[in-house]
């Protein structure tokens, strides 16, 4: 078995998308610019990425004067057949706790179940 960067080429497990709400779902205040550099993807990219989840009802944007908190809905299913009728809620919380246990994104807080 060959380790990341080890001739498996450079495509990643999770799409942009996966990135970006997973890293939301970790960090819920955190504005564009530090999901960006988290992730690896342009501001921009980032905003229609946060657009497409937010259209599809992943998650929900609250502004508090200038500042934007994310909501994640636990409750929304993946898209793809393969994952018919799963939520992605403990996908989020394994891959947050994860990123959590292993020292990524210090001070971040961990996902909190939905209620």
């Amino acid at each position: 078995m060959s380790g990341p960067g080890e001739s498996g080429g450079s495509w990643t497990l999770l799409t942009g998308h996966g990135h970006v709400l997973v890293e939301i779902a970790r960090s819920p205040e955190a504005r564009i610019r530090d999901i960006s550099a988290v992730v690896g993807l342009t501001d921009r990219t980032v905003q229609a990425i946060v657009a497409d989840l937010e259209t599809a009802g992943y998650l929900t944007r609250t502004r508090t004067g200038r500042r934007t908190r994310y909501t994640v809905n636990h409750d929304s299913l993946f898209r793809h057949s393969a994952q018919e009728g799963l939520r992605v809620g403990p996908f989020l919380e394994l891959l947050a706790a994860a990123g959590d246990d292993a020292g990524v994104g210090p001070g971040r807080p961990r996902v909190a179940p939905p209620e």
